[in-house]
């Protein structure tokens, strides 16, 4: 089956609404769909609504990020429509979320990026206000020339790490994600830059936490990244996802939806 498992939408910092989305991964010959929007369930009815219209199977999902390192995240994989411990602690990351906008302008303006909150809150349109939402609120105004430099010089730093926001320990993530339902899995294991020891300590303590699977297929995994993840999942007994972390062009401009042939038949 030709998945593609991260994905995000309106409802978080992606530039297509749910069924937006759902109608380009179909053209993208996409045949499972994951929505899994940072720290919230809001876009995932919808999209599996628009699903259902369009001849697409979509799967409700999430992407939660943990307390242990800021390039750690969790996505949850086909939810349950009714999940309350994963919903109330989306709810606590996103009064978490909203409080940090106004300490995220602040920052920016300390460093001399002045730009209107209001115009970031209506970008967002309602969703969880992001980092994104900001970067393309500067190259709007002309702070940056892209929103990869406005993570490179100011969103994605060590000085910014001190306006973090609360995240659940991974643990936590994965026990609401298996209340709800779903599975538990590793996204994008490159981004914590860890050596190949200490990504696969990692592994384990979340695979004894109830880890489910590993984002193995990922655009910005080479192929020998790519060779050492799956021998993870193997040797861990791990599911093996793709995904491509698709936000939309505006947002990622280098990112589309890619599907890759995956055996789905756990997710199902």
């Amino acid at each position: 089956m030709r998945v593609d498992l991260h994905t995000h939408t309106t409802a978080s910092d992606g530039q297509y609404a749910p069924a937006e989305l759902v109608a380009k991964a179909r053209e993208a010959g996409i045949e499972l769909l994951a929505v899994t929007d940072h720290d919230t369930l809001d876009g995932t009815d919808a999209a599996v609504r628009a699903g259902a219209e369009q001849g697409l199977r979509v799967l409700r999902g999430v992407e939660l990020g943990a307390a242990e390192d800021r390039h750690l995240h969790i996505l949850g994989l086909a939810l349950r429509p009714d999940c309350p411990a994963l919903e109330a602690l989306c709810r606590r990351l996103r009064r978490s979320r909203e409080e940090r906008k106004y300490r995220i302008r602040d920052f920016l303006r300390e460093k001399g990026v002045d730009i209107p909150l209001e115009e970031v809150e209506a970008l967002a349109g309602g969703g969880v206000v992001a980092r994104p939402h900001f970067a393309r609120v500067m190259v709007r105004h002309g702070f940056v020339a892209d929103t990869r430099e406005a993570f490179d010089r100011y969103l994605d730093t060590d000085e910014y790490q001190r306006i973090e926001r609360f995240k659940a320990p991974a643990a936590d993530c994965i026990d609401a994600i298996h209340r709800g339902g779903g599975k538990a899995v590793l996204a994008h294991p490159y981004q914590l830059g860890f050596s190949e020891g200490a990504l696969e300590a990692l592994v384990a303590r979340l695979r004894a936490c109830g880890l489910d699977g590993l984002e193995c297929y990922y655009p910005r995994h080479s192929r020998e990244q790519t060779r050492q993840y799956l021998a993870l999942a193997e040797q861990y007994g791990l599911h093996v996802t793709a995904g491509s972390d698709f936000h939309g062009e505006a947002v990622r401009p280098d990112t589309v939806l890619r599907g890759v042939d995956l055996d789905a038949g756990w997710l199902l």
